[in-house]
Formats: structure tokens, sequence, C-alpha cells
């Protein structure tokens, strides 16, 4: 038997931390070390602790954040009717985020030396934090309470694209009263299936903005589980990488915090796109069927049609096959069924919104180090050719991936390019990367990430633009934002530029992608 046909035998395991008994013939079990055990303690005590605290605030969200979301007399969402200083919970939910860092990347280290993590109380530990936040108000960002705006006033009878959440404030005062100040004036910039999905919590939701947020969380969990799932089934042979995958996503506590709790839509577009790549099947001497290019022509038409952005994914999809004008006509065929309906439903208006943030700028990025604002109306042009130069870079010098699935590689690189690059990114857009980086081999490259993550998250709390309570706490949210995570966000991108460059990418040597397909 070869390594490569052992590699595909399920080994039956006893549990155990940081060593591993087989009863199959297959790969020696790695040698137990004495630093699997810390490491094992370190990665369930970051994740244990930060996700605990991210429960914590949002239970006394009404406490710390605003505006005010009225909850409804009964069922979800709920809230802890307790006082909490809000400084103390601001200061809480950095520690957690660092954390949260702490603890994953123990977990990667801990699984690359191989030892081997519990991985049924990791997951049985995400699914219920994840229920728990889902029927909890929405923390850490106010985008939740705008969808919920835009979904009313669709359901009003007006577009949301053309009326912007003020009308709310004036027509509807009980409503109004919970949406966002700085989002008064602005108009919906999101894709018309995300205006669809807002118009159906606002269905369910009724008068009640705190129950519509409820109804898009919800979806939002749904999403974030069918992402866990399709992770686990298309690694579920390989246990080393199946829990890597379940560290970068489902147990993350960042990934909890910036998806389920904040209820940011980006995790639907980040489930529909990954589907998408996936239901293409595994890739060996034969093109896809025709059902396969038309779903996932669908699936990715979908992702776009809630967030733009995912777009790259079709163009990951493009590139795997170029060779073949009949599939790539199929799968085009099928996002354009899902995106010429919904764009004209939106209107003329929906497709101005896509380009409303070409030249805007958010207050973390790295491009506000070199005043590049003085540049702003040419901002988008010279960053997207730079997204353009990275990418060439990265499909050059990036390590292939599994190649059975060969649309995840492009998938990664092109959401690498955008995010690293792009001047108006937020840490919930890094879905987009982590949601395929999952299915890529483990090198330097998941801490970078993971990085880049905790580093936008920590200057995304509170969550209220420019607010934090007291003076201290003030002092230290200026100096993250505006210092510390443009740095560490230009590290970041400089670090991966490197890794191409080089060629060094620090890939884990188990080698299971580089297996190939005849082999298989």
């Amino acid at each position: 038997m070869t390594e490569s046909a052992r590699l595909n035998v399920p080994a039956t395991t006893v549990p155990d931390i940081g060593v591993v008994r087989t009863r199959r013939s297959g790969p020696p079990a790695p040698a137990f070390r004495p630093g699997h055990l810390a490491l094992t303690w370190l990665c369930l005590g970051g994740l244990t602790s930060a996700t605990l605290i991210m429960i914590a605030a949002s239970l006394v969200r009404q406490d710390w954040m605003y505006p005010k979301v009225p909850m409804p007399a009964t069922g979800p969402p709920v809230e802890l009717p307790v006082g909490m200083s809000a400084t103390l919970v601001v200061a809480s939910l950095w520690v957690a985020a660092m954390l949260a860092l702490a603890g994953v990347s123990a977990g990667l280290l801990a699984v690359r030396r191989g030892a081997r993590l519990p991985l049924r109380p990791i997951l049985v530990g995400a699914g219920v934090a994840v229920v728990i936040l889902a029927v909890l108000p929405p923390a850490g960002s106010t985008d939740a309470l705008d969808y919920a705006s835009y979904g009313r006033i669709l359901l009003l009878g007006h577009n949301p694209y053309l009326v912007p959440p003020y009308y709310l404030r004036v027509h509807e005062p009980a409503f109004g009263v919970s949406v966002p100040y700085r989002w008064l004036h602005q108009v919906s910039l999101y894709g018309p299936l995300a205006t669809l999905e807002q118009f159906a919590a606002a269905k369910l939701g009724g008068t009640s903005v705190a129950r519509i947020v409820f109804w898009l969380k919800l979806w939002n969990a749904i999403s974030f589980g069918v992402v866990a799932v399709a992770a686990d089934r298309v690694l579920r042979n390989r246990p080393a990488a199946r829990m890597r995958a379940h560290l970068l996503w489902t147990a993350n506590p960042l990934l909890l915090w910036d998806l389920i709790a904040a209820g940011h839509l980006d995790v639907v577009a980040a489930a529909a796109g990954l589907l998408g790549l996936l239901v293409l099947g595994r890739h060996d001497d034969r093109l896809p069927d025709v059902p396969r290019l038309l779903a996932a022509g669908v699936l990715i038409g979908i992702a776009a049609a809630v967030k733009i952005d995912y777009a790259l994914f079709g163009i990951a999809l493009a590139w795997v096959l170029r060779r073949s004008f009949g599939s790539l006509v199929l799968a085009g065929a099928g996002a354009i069924a899902v995106l010429g309906p919904s764009y004209a439903f939106g209107g003329e208006p929906a497709l101005k919104a896509l380009f409303n943030r070409q030249d805007k700028l958010t207050e973390d990025v790295f491009w506000r180090l070199a005043h590049w604002t003085a540049y702003k109306a040419h901002l988008g042009l010279i960053a997207g050719l730079l997204v353009v130069a990275l990418a060439i870079l990265l499909l050059w010098r990036m390590p292939p991936g599994d190649r059975l699935r060969p649309a995840i590689q492009p998938a990664l690189l092109l959401s690498l390019a955008w995010l690293i690059v792009w001047p108006y990114q937020l840490p919930w857009y890094d879905a987009m990367i982590i949601c395929v980086l999952v299915l890529y081999p483990a090198s330097w490259l998941d801490w970078v990430v993971l990085v880049r993550l905790a580093a936008g998250t920590v200057a995304n709390i509170p969550g209220v633009p420019s607010v934090a309570p007291g003076l201290t706490i003030k002092a230290v949210d200026k100096f993250l934002v505006h210092t510390m995570t443009p740095y560490v966000l230009l590290a970041a991108g400089l670090a991966v530029v490197a890794m191409a460059v080089t060629g060094q990418w620090g890939v884990d040597p188990a080698g299971w992608w580089k297996t190939s397909v005849r082999q298989r």
C-alpha cells in the first residue's frame, strides 16, 4: 500500500490529549512531546475565556453600546438587566481578543507539532457559543441595526437604495431611535439579495428592531455552521487538517465576535461562495458535469448578490474552467441567472451602490500612514492596480494546494490580494479569506491572517465609531485604531509579499495536498 493510499484510511482513535493511538495500519502516530500538553491547555483556556467574555459583553450590551435596542417582552433576543461599567466591558473585550489570538495560535502550533486536540469538546463548545450569541442583542458593531433599517424601509414600500434610514427617524420614531446616528443619511450599500434577506427579517420581526436583528443573526449562525460542516466533511479523513480548520473557523472567538455576535452578513456570502467552489466536486481527469457547473455558478452568483466582493470567487472559478469554453459558459449562465434578476429588482440605484466605497478609507488601514487622503480621488485606481499586481505575484508563487480542488487556491489568493491592499476593509471581511484558507495547506499564512483578524477586531472594539468610554480608554482606542493596527496590517501585507517573492511559505511538510490525482 502506498503512503498516499494509507493517508486515506481513517484511523480509529482513543481520545487523549497530545497523543494518538491507532488501531489500524496507517501513518505512525506522532510522538508525544511535553510541550503538547501545555499548548493544548493554552489553546483550550484561550478559546474558552475569550468566548465567555464575549458572551458576557453581549448579555449586557445596553450598558456599553448605543443606540439602545428595546427588547421584546417575550422570546429572543434576550439580555441581562444588570449594570456594568462600559470601561470594564471594553477593556475586557480587548483582553478577550488577545486571549483568542493566543488560544487559536497555540492550537495551530500544537496541531502542526503533531498533537491531537480534543475535537469533540471544542466543537460542542463552539456550537453552544454560536447558539447563545445568536439569541443575544447585536454587540461589537451597529451594522445589524442598519440592516434592520433597510429591511424595514423596503417593507414600507420604499427603495433602501434611495431612501436613507433617516426616513424612519421621522415617520417611525419608535423604530428610528435604534438607527445608528452615523448611518442616518446613508442608503444601502449591500447587494440586492442582502436587501431581500433584510426584507424577510423585517417581515418576520415586525416593528421590533431587536426581533428583526434576531432573524438576521439566526441566518448568519446557520451560514456559519454550513461553512464549518463543509470544511469538516472535506477534511474528514485528515485529522490534523480537520482540527486546524475548526480552529481557524468554527471555534475561533474572533470570528464568533465579528460574524455572530455583531451579526455581519459577510458570513452568508462566505457560505454560498464556498459551497459554489466545492460543488464542482473532486477534479480528476474529467470535467464537472452540467448540474455541478450550473450549481457552482448559481451559488457564487448568490454570494456576489449578497456582497459584490465575492465576485472574486467567480473569477477563481473562471480561472479553473478557462480551458473548457463550454464549462465556462455553463458556470457563467448559472451566475447570471442570479445576478441578472436580482440587480434588475434593485434597479440602477443598486448598481450605483457597487461603487459607493471605491474612494473611501477605513480608520485603521495602512494607507493613512502615508497620508494618501491627499490622493483620495485616485485612490481607487491606485489600489486596484496594486491588487492586480499582488494577485499576479501570488498566482505565480503561491503553492497550488489540493490538486483535486484547484478552485480553492485562486479564490484564496484573490481574497488575500483584495483585502491586503484595498483601502476600505473591516475585520469581518476576512471571513472571505478564512473560509477558503481552511481548505488550503497549513503554512505561515495561517498566522499572518490570524494576526490581521485580531488587530482589526481590537481596533473595532467597542464597535461604535469614534466612541469609547472614559479618557483612558479613549486614549488607548485612538492608539489602537490610528497607530497599532495600521502598522500591523502593513506588516501582514509585507509578510505575504515577502513569502511570495522568496517562495518561503513555511508549508506543513505532512503534504496531503501534494498527492497527485493519479496517485489518489
